[in-house]
């Protein structure tokens, strides 16, 4: 199948060509002829199967060849994409650049973390399509310089992202000013009974498009898994880096002084490396991913902020310097590698207090992840204490027994009884005693 099938008009198939695609993955298959038809969507694939281009295509077409409502003296908001981060917002936005170059429309993006006044100059000019994270959108719409009146087509991308956000709230006061008759568009990574819920509420009559099995992970990234202690897994990482011949990797952390330490301790081993996470500012945040993207940066250490968003062509290899307590993340930090049909490899660093970690996102692919021995690593010894430390914490029964009389039983332990400043049957002594009916010294 190519997309010359699918009904696209020419100028988007030369936008497509000039891109250097030419057969559609599958959910773009499935999903452009339902959405191009009028018709609600949910749908599901996983990570890096083309999604963007999925609802991007065939909405631009929709917008083109519906009549507008208004003069083109003013361009009303005809289509919404929400979205829940920054990095996601600004590549759907460079998606409709790209694919409808040749085609009248014009789009913008507002997130946060930017000054809002060029957003406010860009709004006023008006915009066929608008891309936003929630909260930015809701303080546009505080600040009434956006009119969502006259949206026809609304697109929640990453849907289950925006729920484990906490966007619920906001995307359903969103809703709330949207006009009742438009058509819907749902993409998810995964189907959570949480999506179900916002699909019976959103869609009507909706068309199902699911190409691959919940939480499942890309057969074009090879995974694997080196065993160590937490004390050597930089010299290991650097290691692997050399013997693994790794130009380019994003490296996974779990918090952000973390990803800002490992960052230190690379660039004083000589390897050049920046980190992405959200106590930076956007213009670091942009600068750290337009540097990686050329190749000027070697390492690019995030935290689960860029699990989902980043885009990045031909990225080669995904290392998980710690592993994420959520095994669902550990699926969609994999993702950004081996998209768009190119294949990668995804290395987990695993220490001894991981293994739980480990057991869980086994559980939740199906598989075991291959153990591999790093060849002529020889890591420096580690203290008793350490080893200690880092090794698997087997799971004990919490002691119920009482600590102190009057104690509860359970994990919760009861709030001792307070004592009494003083014996109740006389006055205490070396202090002034009182008459309890005039509240005097006697």
């Amino acid at each position: 199948m190519s997309f010359d099938s699918l009904g696209l008009r020419a100028e988007l198939l030369r936008a497509i060509g000039d891109a250097g695609y030419t057969i559609p993955t599958p959910v773009q298959a499935q999903a452009i002829p339902v959405i191009l038809a009028g018709r609600d969507i949910l749908a599901g694939a996983q990570t890096g199967t083309g999604k963007t281009a999925g609802f991007t295509l065939p909405l631009l077409q929709r917008l083109n060849a519906a009549p507008e409502r208004a003069p083109r003296t003013f361009r009303p908001v005809r289509a919404l994409i929400l979205t829940p981060t920054r990095e996601l917002a600004a590549q759907i936005e460079e998606s409709v650049k790209t694919y409808g170059k040749y085609l009248p429309t014009s789009s913008t993006c507002v997130f946060g973390g930017v000054n809002i006044n060029p957003q406010i100059q860009a709004l006023r000019r008006g915009v066929d399509i608008l891309v936003a994270t929630p909260g930015r959108l809701l303080d546009h719409l505080q600040q009434r310089t956006v009119d969502l009146s006259r949206v026809e087509i609304l697109v929640l991308d990453e849907a289950d992202r925006m729920l484990d956000m906490g966007f619920i709230r906001d995307i359903r006061r969103i809703l709330s000013l949207l006009p009742t008759r438009r058509q819907n568009l749902l993409f998810s990574a995964t189907f959570s009974n949480e999506i179900k819920v916002l699909a019976d509420d959103l869609l009507n009559n909706p068309t199902h498009v699911e190409v691959a099995r919940k939480n499942a992970e890309s057969d074009l990234v090879t995974q694997a898994v080196y065993l160590s202690h937490r004390e050597n897994k930089r010299d290991l990482l650097v290691h692997l880096l050399v013997e693994e011949k790794i130009d380019q990797a994003l490296v996974f952390m779990r918090t952000k002084h973390g990803a800002d330490k490992l960052v230190k301790q690379l660039q004083q081993d000589g390897v050049s490396a920046v980190p992405i996470h959200g106590n930076r500012s956007q213009a670091q945040r942009t600068r750290a991913l337009a540097d990686f993207k050329a190749g000027s940066v070697r390492i690019l250490v995030a935290t689960d902020l860029a699990a989902r968003g980043l885009d990045i062509d031909q990225l080669p290899h995904v290392i998980n310097y710690e592993l994420p307590n959520i095994p669902e993340d550990y699926v969609h930090r994999i993702g950004r590698t081996g998209r768009a049909g190119s294949t990668g490899e995804a290395l987990s660093l695993v220490s001894g207090d991981e293994q739980g970690y480990l057991n869980d996102i086994e559980k939740l692919i199906k598989k075991r992840i291959a153990r591999r021995e790093p060849t002529d690593f020889h890591p420096a010894p580690v203290s008793a204490q350490s080893a200690m430390s880092s090794a698997p914490r087997p799971y004990s029964r919490p002691d119920t027994r009482p600590a102190y009389p009057g104690q509860r039983t359970g994990n919760v332990p009861a709030r001792p009884q307070r004592p009494q400043p003083y014996p109740t049957s006389g006055p205490r002594q070396g202090s002034t005693a009182y008459d309890s009916s005039s509240r005097r010294p006697r």
